[in-house]
């Protein structure tokens, strides 16, 4: 009895659960028996999509950069020639202050000159009576020695005396003129149109000769030291005698003010310490006294500059912004919208372009987007391609996916 007990125990409890378990387990093995592997799509390449540049080849003046500051091309120290007590002093003798060619800046006292004026004219009169009185004793003595026979003596009929009278005349000459001179050193005038840098003296003050009584700078020239790299002396019309155009410009109030100027002469010797080569640039005129235009500003002293000087035209040359070329290599797009990383001959390059000559052919694109790791043979969609052209983004996407294969 307690067997066919246990038996309708084990019939009720044990065995639905073990008969459930292994249902489970045949189910499971069927539906992973007749599982179907789902359809695999092909893995899709972005292509980039990059702007480009259609470049056109032309004659080119090729400028050179650089940089300096404006000095006046002639500039003296005024020093006193004669002493004395400074009794004047113009008002336009101050620093900043503009003057003109024979204006008087200063007076030193010139009352022991004058005196001196007057003695040396008094000394030259009465050397001069003298003279006179000498060449009518010189003809009394001819007079005298009518009747001698034989060659008069010199001293007989006062020709030595003569000659005395002669050299105090000249001696008198030279000294009124030393005072006539000293006479208008007492007044110190502007040698020519300029700007006063300094003045050294005031009024009152006593100046012994050779004291310094300021600074004058001249405005007619100005001049700028523009410092070049010996190989861009090539890229000028002419090496001895310049006279190259140049722009100099700097900013003043948020704007680019420009001033023309003009290359003259080059200095001749590289600069030991940076090996340069200085040209000298010229600017007449830069304090516009004689002519000014409207709205043109005055060209400074002490101004820093940025000079853009004209170089010579080459021809057939492709400019372009300097961040396209990356190791003398440009990104060109083709026809079939491929790229060619195409190695290029840079004539030149400033801050912001670069030159580029016997390279690039007239109407070829270059990629003025900049991809990671751009290669040859890489496919690219030109933004704003015509929707209608034979090679769509599709098949381009097919191409890079077969090429992808083909790597692999």
């Amino acid at each position: 009895m307690d067997r066919k007990k246990r038996m309708n125990i084990f019939l009720r409890r044990v065995l639905p659960p073990v008969a459930i378990i292994l249902v489970a387990i045949v189910v499971v093995g069927v539906l992973f028996a007749t599982k179907k592997t789902p359809p695999q799509k092909p893995e899709e390449v972005p292509v980039p999509v990059v702007d480009v540049l259609t470049v056109k080849p032309q004659t080119i003046s090729l400028a050179l950069s650089s940089y300096g500051t404006v000095n006046p091309k002639y500039k003296t120290q005024l020093v006193s020639e004669v002493k004395g007590r400074i009794v004047t002093i113009a008002p336009s003798f101050v620093a900043g202050g503009m003057v003109k060619a024979g204006d008087e800046l200063a007076v030193i006292e010139p009352f022991d000159y004058q005196a001196d004026l007057r003695q040396a004219e008094a000394t030259l009169a009465q050397n001069k009576a003298a003279l006179d009185e000498e060449l009518a004793r010189g003809k009394v003595a001819k007079v005298d020695f009518s009747g001698f026979k034989g060659v008069p003596p010199e001293l007989g009929l006062r020709v030595p005396q003569l000659k005395e009278a002669q050299a105090n005349v000249k001696y008198a000459e030279a000294a009124l003129d030393r005072a006539k001179r000293n006479l208008e050193r007492t007044v110190i005038r502007a040698p020519f149109d300029g700007l006063v840098r300094s003045r050294s003296v005031d009024l009152g003050q006593y100046v012994s000769v050779g004291n310094q009584l300021g600074e004058l700078y001249d405005t007619a020239i100005a001049e700028v030291r523009l410092p070049l790299a010996n190989k861009d002396l090539a890229y000028l019309e002419s090496i001895d005698h310049p006279y190259t155009e140049v722009t100099l410009s700097t900013q003043l109030g948020g704007k680019t003010i420009n001033w023309r100027a003009t290359v003259v002469r080059s200095e001749g010797v590289i600069d030991p310490d940076n090996r340069m080569v200085y040209l000298v640039a010229e600017v007449k005129d830069p304090y516009l006294r004689q002519y000014r235009e409207p709205g043109q500003l005055p060209l400074k002293f002490g101004s820093f500059v940025d000079a853009s000087i004209q170089g010579r035209s080459v021809d057939d040359v492709v400019k372009l912004p300097s961040h396209l070329v990356r190791n003398n290599q440009v990104a060109v797009i083709g026809t079939d919208s491929k790229v060619e990383m195409r190695k290029v001959n840079v004539v030149r390059t400033d801050l912001d372009s670069v030159y580029i000559k016997d390279s690039l052919k007239d109407g070829e694109r270059v990629s003025l987007t900049s991809l990671n790791h751009m290669s040859t043979g890489q496919l690219v969609k030109v933004a704003g391609q015509d929707k209608g052209s034979s090679h769509t983004p599709q098949d381009a996407q097919d191409d890079q996916r077969l090429a992808n294969a083909g790597d692999r």
